[in-house]
């Protein structure tokens, strides 16, 4: 493997897009990371530009037997993509996809609780919307999740992945308005595989970073707040 493709972690590879990022002209940008490491890729992006960070939920739907294969996916409005090319080589039936849809949505419910209760969801129209994850594999979740922020009436809607396939770029390319993708080689098999380090991300660590971010940019507007005050 060719060691220019690998990332130390997700937070390298979140700065280094957070880089190529500060090149363009953004509206009141806001980092959205799909959980959970697109989170920790969020975070970074955000750290680097000031946007601001918050989440949009998406999960794959397994192909049946092969839970790490996705032949579609699920956005937290219930918008579904489905991945027809994949879903008839596995012989997906139409009870096992409305399961599998359901038992998606209950997750989605689940996690959208657990996020809510760290910070509302951001207002995203007329604004700069940079939807992370720390890769793509086959696409399904970032196009479920594109589907459900571009409801939402951004100014423009942009992608910024480290790393994908070449044949996942043009599907993404058709329902964002920029793509920024560091690295997109022939050789590509997992997205693990371009990173040093590549630890799971559980629910605690996504929180945790939403907190945080969420409550200095809460401390940030009560400071400029009482400025204004003052100045008045």
């Amino acid at each position: 493997m060719n060691t220019e493709w690998v990332f130390k972690d997700r937070v390298a590879a979140g700065r280094e897009l957070g880089n190529r990022l500060n090149q363009l002209s953004l509206t009141r940008p806001v980092a959205l990371g799909i959980p959970r490491g697109g989170v920790v890729t969020a975070a970074a992006i955000a750290e680097v530009t000031g946007a601001e960070l918050d989440i949009v939920l998406s999960r794959k739907l397994a192909a049946p037997n092969q839970p790490e294969l996705a032949i579609g996916a699920v956005g937290e409005d219930g918008s579904v993509y489905h991945d027809r090319a994949t879903q008839n080589m596995v012989v997906a039936s139409p009870a096992y996809l409305s399961r599998e849809i359901e038992h998606q949505l209950a997750e989605i419910a689940r996690r959208k609780r657990m996020f809510r209760a760290v910070r509302p969801a951001a207002d995203l129209q007329g604004r700069s919307v940079i939807v992370a994850d720390d890769g793509i594999a086959t696409g399904s979740t970032m196009l479920a999740a594109l589907q459900t922020v571009r409801l939402q009436k951004p100014a423009e809607l942009i992608v910024a992945v480290p790393v994908a396939p070449p044949d996942r770029l043009e599907p993404i390319r058709e329902h964002c308005d920029r793509l920024i993708c560091l690295e997109s080689p022939d050789d590509f098999y997992a997205v693990g595989q371009f990173y040093l380090s590549f630890d799971q991300v559980n629910d605690e660590e996504a929180c945790e970073l939403l907190r945080k971010h969420w409550s200095e940019k809460q401390a940030e507007a009560s400071r400029k707040s009482a400025i204004t005050a003052q100045g008045n």
